[in-house]
This record gives structure tokens, C-alpha cells and sequence, in this order.
């Protein structure tokens, strides 16, 4: 498995309190799952302790079969930085850069890679598969609302992570839009064999995913398999 949590629980201080309880989920290399809930149940809480960017209150969470826990402030940067991929509902891509030169930012982690021949043609192989390449020298301002959303799937994928984590990915696009990045999100899935965990209120990119987990009540259940 590549993500594990077990008996996971996570608080705050009141008046939040306890948002999830006796979390028990497990999600294999590759696949691809769609989390569910009303608004304010816990689903991006739950993103960020599966993204090491929080520890829980109680329980274990694993990844690539180490306990984050246990992990040191650096290993923890390692893991964010080179192993998981964030895409978020608004697409954080640096105004003043163009489109590739934000797609590269996630290698300055790697001084070795940064700007070499190879991680410049992987970044230019994929603006091409999403239809960017002809916008690679732009800048975000000059983008509409999908392509600068397919632009942020491109950087959350430039380090060949092993998990892809989307937080509401198609909340601020209109229909159209939203149904292409909710394909082109699946396609890619596949393409770069990347684990992929959706948040999302949209039934339609849940309805593309292997399994769909709704979040109600800080408890996670398993619903019937999605029709893709």
C-alpha cells in the first residue's frame, strides 16, 4: 500500500473540536479515489495529514510504508517535495513567471536537476500532452481559468511523484472546463502511473475515480464502486 492510516483522529481547539475519528483507509500505487462530504466535514484536514503537511491527534499515517510520525522536519520536506504532487481549488501559479518557468519551480528542490536538459523536456512533453506547449512562454494572466488550472497539474507532476493529492481541483471552473481537467486528471493517472486522491463535491469527477469515500461525521465510508 502506499497510504495507510489507521484509527486516525484529528483535533483542535474548540469550537472545532474533534473533525475525524477513527479514520481506517488504504490506497494503493496507482489507483485513483474520489473523497466526498459536505462542506466542513474534514476532507481537507484529511488531505493534509495524508500530505504530511499535519500529524494527527491519535493513529498512524503511513506512506510508502514509513510512519510519518516518526519522520524528521527534513524527511518530511523530502517526502512533500519529491513524492507527492498539490493541486488546489485556486492554482497558486506565480504571476511575474511564465508558465514554464512555474512548472520548473518544484525542481529547485533539486539543485542537481534544476534547469538541466531533463527536466525542462519533461516539463515541455507535459504542456504539450495538456495542450500548453504553444503557451509555455507565457504568462498566467494571459491564460483562462483551465489552462492555468492544467498548468498547476503539470508543476504538482514535474518530480515524478508517486501520489497526486487535488484538493477541489474543479471548484472554480464552469462546466466545460471542469469536465476537461476531470478527464485529463484520470488520463494522467494512468499515463504517469501516479496514485491520485480527489476532494471534491462535484459528482461527476467522483463518478471517474476507481472508488469513491464519502466523509461524514469524521467517519469514512467506502461507497459502491463509480461507474467510469
Amino acid at each position: 500500500m502506499l497510504v495507510e492510516l489507521t484509527h486516525v483522529q484529528k483535533a483542535f481547539a474548540p469550537p472545532a473540536g474533534e473533525v475525524l475519528r477513527d479514520i481506517n483507509f488504504q490506497l494503493a500505487a496507482g489507483e485513483a479515489v474520489a473523497i466526498v462530504g459536505p462542506s466542513g466535514c474534514g476532507k481537507s484536514t484529511l488531505l493534509n495529514l495524508i500530505g504530511a503537511l499535519d500529524q494527527p491527534t491519535r493513529g498512524t499515517v503511513r506512506f510508502a510504508g514509513r510512519d510519518l510520525a516518526s519522520l524528521s522536519a527534513n524527511a518530511l520536506a523530502e517526502i512533500r517535495n519529491h513524492e507527492i504532487g498539490f493541486i488546489f481549488q485556486l492554482h497558486h501559479l506565480l504571476p511575474q513567471c511564465t508558465v514554464l518557468e512555474n512548472v520548473l519551480i518544484p525542481t529547485l528542490t533539486h539543485p542537481s536537476v534544476l534547469q538541466t536538459p531533463a527536466a525542462v523536456q519533461r516539463a515541455e512533453r507535459l504542456l504539450e500532452r495538456v495542450d500548453l506547449k504553444t503557451r509555455q512562454h507565457q504568462r498566467p494572466g494571459q491564460l483562462s481559468g483551465g489552462e492555468r488550472q492544467r498548468a498547476a497539474v503539470v508543476r504538482a507532476l514535474i518530480n515524478q511523484p508517486k501520489l497526486l493529492l487535488a484538493d477541489e481541483p474543479t471548484g472554480s471552473l464552469d462546466e466545460a472546463g471542469a469536465d476537461n481537467l476531470a478527464r485529463l486528471l484520470v488520463e494522467l493517472n494512468r499515463e504517469e502511473n501516479v496514485a491520485l486522491i480527489v476532494v471534491t463535491h462535484s459528482q461527476a469527477l467522483a463518478g471517474r475515480m476507481q472508488r469513491v469515500w464519502e466523509l461524514r461525521a469524521g467517519v469514512m465510508q467506502n461507497q459502491p464502486p463509480a461507474a467510469n
